[in-house]
């Protein structure tokens, strides 16, 4: 009993424990939680994936230019060679996170020949969904269809406000609409609550924030889901409402690894509860 004590003592001082969640409730709501990879910006691709399947956060969002694994000056992104990607998919199979979506980052190509080799990269890696600014275009549309991978709009604070969202993607198909950057929409200064209502039906995935007022020039920073002023439960019940099924990415814009292996626990934690109690 005393060596079981020490074993378990020990894995949670190296934060093992905090895999231990229970999605079911979520899953059933068709909901699933994912992390930007931006979140971990600080490590390599290879490491943020140690870090996620430590925390049970089954989906990843990978970006740009995230350095692919540790003594590696290789990037993540368009320009990966055959060899790294393999090494890649060997390390999502061996962490067990599935790579989902891809972005924020432009979609070259305006012809449909020239897309199609941007949605065959996609395809090969297993994308879902690409998180770009590009203007959806009814070439993208059809590409985006043939390929089964969707577009998702990001909106920073100064970017694809909702207004521009569903007037570019009104003629275009489901597979075109938002990433819904929640925290995003306060630094814009807008109610999220009120900004998801508008973009029903058009919601592809979301970068889900809850964030409390701050001195930096953004006027607000991340915090844990549940726990500032994003209204983070009321945007729950608002997507259940909506019949929203797909990635919810957990983002953080700054935090040392230390404090988001605090941090990202607790938006799980809040997310699983909430997610439970909804699915009732």
């Amino acid at each position: 009993m005393r060596k079981l004590l020490l074993i378990c003592a020990a894995a949670a001082c190296l934060g093992l424990t905090a895999g231990a969640r229970d999605d079911a409730a979520a899953e059933q709501l068709g909901w699933k939680l994912g992390a930007q990879a931006y979140t971990f910006r600080a490590l390599s691709f290879f490491e943020t994936l140690e870090k996620l399947q430590t925390l049970g956060i089954k989906y990843v969002e990978a970006y740009p230019g995230q350095k692919l694994k540790p003594g590696s000056e290789s990037k993540v992104g368009t320009g990966m060679s055959v060899a790294e990607t393999v090494e890649m998919q060997a390390k999502l199979k061996a962490t067990g996170v599935k790579l989902v979506a891809f972005g924020v980052a432009g979609i070259p190509g305006k012809t449909e020949a020239e897309l199609r080799q941007h949605f065959e990269w996609a395809k090969k890696l297993g994308l879902e969904v690409l998180v770009t600014e590009t203007v959806p275009t009814p070439a993208l549309d059809k590409v985006s269809k043939e390929f089964g991978i969707k577009v998702a709009l990001h909106n920073h604070p100064k970017s694809w406000p909702v207004e521009q969202v569903l007037a570019a993607t009104k003629d275009l198909s489901a597979n075109m609409g938002a990433c819904a950057d929640t925290g995003h929409w306060k630094r814009a200064g807008r109610v999220p609550l009120e900004e998801l209502k508008k973009l029903e039906g058009r919601v592809v995935e979301l970068h889900f924030k809850d964030v409390v007022p701050t001195a930096n020039k953004n006027g607000w920073e991340d915090a844990p889901w549940g726990a500032g002023e994003g209204d983070a439960k009321a945007l729950l019940v608002e997507l259940k409402r909506q019949g929203f099924k797909g990635y919810f990415q957990i983002e953080y814009e700054r935090g040392t690894v230390d404090e988001l292996m605090q941090n990202l626990p607790k938006c799980a934690a809040f997310f699983d509860k909430t997610a439970a109690e909804l699915a009732k």
